[in-house]
């Protein structure tokens, strides 16, 4: 939690250090595009004497959705950061960890023609704190794992919401704790006793966003994978759908729906679904 705290910190400031940039009125467009919004989730439950059942719980979510994209002349550089970090308590129960992710996806484009770009990307992600209670073959913790993909390829932009980036010849880093690592290759698919795993593979990574209605809008994240040299017909996959439905300027109803597939971790499907009310706070 201290870490997420932080990273809030150090990214409202390196926010606020864009924000004080002197800018000259009646030129050109600003080159960059900038904009974050954080929430907060908030559900409860609540039973007492309640003949039908039920047990009382109470769970909240934070997160951070912030974009900082480029545009000049034959340049684009998009960048966006996903953070969030929740909370479950159920009556009786330990406090458990409901959400936690940090994500950084970065991509920078060269004009070829149309919407093409020649371009090379950069994915990170991780998450920022120790879970006991992993459904994969062991626990996690910060950077533990990490993952780094980067890569040439090429971007199909047509707007800031609606961009399509392909890359044929991706290198993957897979970074763990080599103390919690096990036999056959289990935790995340790094030997056992090592701290890494490299992998060479092809990319493709997806957003789409768009309003459904007034007031209701729709974004989508799509992430796949495929290893050369292990199994190319097993495609990793990250799908992130975020569907927010605002009754003012700072209140939201927010369903959030993840799935992840990576047979490294799980051999199976990953699926988190994050519903509620909550506060919405644009900068």
């Amino acid at each position: 939690m201290k870490k997420f705290i932080l990273f809030i910190t150090l990214l409202t400031q390196f926010h606020n250090l864009y924000a004080q940039e002197p800018t000259t009125e009646n030129t050109e467009k600003s080159v960059w595009t900038k904009g974050g919004t954080f929430t907060f989730l908030l559900n409860q439950s609540a039973f007492e004497n309640w003949i039908a059942g039920g047990v009382s719980n109470v769970s909240g979510t934070v997160g951070v959705n912030y974009d900082l994209n480029y545009l000049k002349d034959i340049w684009s550089w998009d960048n966006k950061i996903i953070a969030s970090f929740g909370i479950t308590k159920i009556k009786d129960q330990d406090i458990q960890k409901s959400d936690d992710r940090l994500e950084w996806n970065s991509v920078l484009g060269k004009k070829a023609q149309g919407y093409w770009y020649y371009s090379a990307f950069l994915n990170f992600k991780t998450q920022f704190t120790d879970d006991l209670d992993s459904d994969t073959e062991g626990p996690t913790k910060f950077l533990s794992p990490g993952y780094l993909q980067i890569g040439p390829g090429m971007l199909w932009k047509k707007s800031d919401n609606l961009k399509v980036n392909i890359a044929p010849a991706t290198l993957k880093l897979i970074v763990v704790d080599k103390a919690l690592t096990l036999p056959d290759n289990a935790y995340f698919g790094v030997e056992e006793g090592k701290s890494s795993r490299m992998e060479f593979g092809a990319s493709i990574g997806a957003y789409y966003k768009f309003d459904l209605m007034k007031n209701i809008s729709m974004e989508n994240i799509l992430n796949l994978y495929t290893n050369y040299l292990e199994d190319p017909q097993n495609v990793d996959l990250d799908y992130t759908m975020n569907l927010i439905m605002n009754i003012n300027k700072y209140i939201s109803t927010t369903l959030a729906y993840q799935t992840i597939y990576d047979d490294n971790a799980f051999e199976g499907l990953q699926t988190r679904q994050v519903f509620g009310l909550g506060i919405n706070y644009n900068f």
